[in-house]
């Protein structure tokens, strides 16, 4: 086996993942508690040396993985080994002992973000929301629409109560996107119909367009892109298993003429 087929094996295997996955969650947890207090002695030496180790390793990682490319230029055709690139080496710019060294400190907090490439779930997942982003864009849109229509409406009917929750219309907006939030959106139906007692139908449709139709909306959106990420996985294992039935039967056709071949050479 030679060095390229070991690197390819090390890269593709479970256990490096996981590995990978538990340095990143033991580092985020270190640096966590860092946060808790004055960190002096023993611990600030160990978080200075856990560090290094982890710049070292994340360097390590990504020479393994552009190593076992056939071709180096392949690694930087997928935009997660960009990702993982960018972070390793802005990580290795020494800028602890400069001006800049509190932008250092907060850059090593996107190591953390490590963890998303590091998981083939994790990246299966983000990939399922970037496809989803325009049609939650036209849904963002068609949301906004309705807002506005009823932001007017409720500046136009509520502007006189004493609150001021509707006194213009971006006030408006932000009273309406707390009913979305259900915080206390009880609290504001009921000073609305001490003006207009029917002034609960404004609410409660609001509430029953904006909070359940659009939220499903958006679940059906994810929803649906995860179904094509599925079947994406499974038209992919298809095609493969058809290539591999595709070289057997070759291999078997040019077995059944080898084998006429010493047939015809034995007569």
């Amino acid at each position: 086996m030679t060095l390229k087929e070991k690197l390819i094996i090390t890269r593709e295997a479970k256990w490096f993942s996981n590995l990978t996955t538990a340095i990143i969650i033991f580092y985020a947890s270190m640096l966590g508690f860092k946060t808790l207090g004055d960190i002096e002695g023993n611990f600030s030496t160990f978080i200075y040396w856990l560090d290094n180790f982890i710049t070292i390793y994340f360097l390590i990682e990504i020479i393994i993985k552009m190593s076992a490319e056939k071709n180096f230029m392949n690694f930087f055709k997928s935009g997660w080994n960009i990702f993982d690139f960018i972070i390793v080496a802005i990580t290795l710019i020494p800028l602890d002992n400069s001006s800049v060294a509190a932008i250092a400190r907060l850059l090593r907090i996107f190591r953390v973000l490590r963890l998303i490439t590091s998981r083939p779930e994790l990246k299966k997942i983000i990939d399922m929301l970037l496809g989803a982003i325009p049609s939650i864009i036209d849904i963002v849109i068609l949301m906004f629409i309705i807002f506005y229509i009823y932001a007017i409406i409720g500046n136009f009917l509520f502007e006189s109560v004493p609150s001021g929750l509707w006194k213009d219309f971006l006030v408006s907006m932000l009273t309406l996107f707390r009913i979305l939030t259900f915080e206390d959106w009880t609290d504001v139906m009921y000073e609305g119909m001490e003006i207009y007692p029917w002034s609960w139908i404004y609410f409660v449709s609001f509430v029953i367009i904006a909070a359940f139709v659009f939220f499903n909306l958006f679940i059906a959106v994810i929803i649906g892109e995860m179904e094509k990420i599925n079947n994406k996985d499974i038209e992919d294992e298809i095609h493969d298993d058809s290539k591999k039935i595709d070289l057997l039967l070759k291999e078997i056709s040019q077995l059944r003429q080898e084998v006429g071949e010493i047939k015809n050479d034995s007569k």
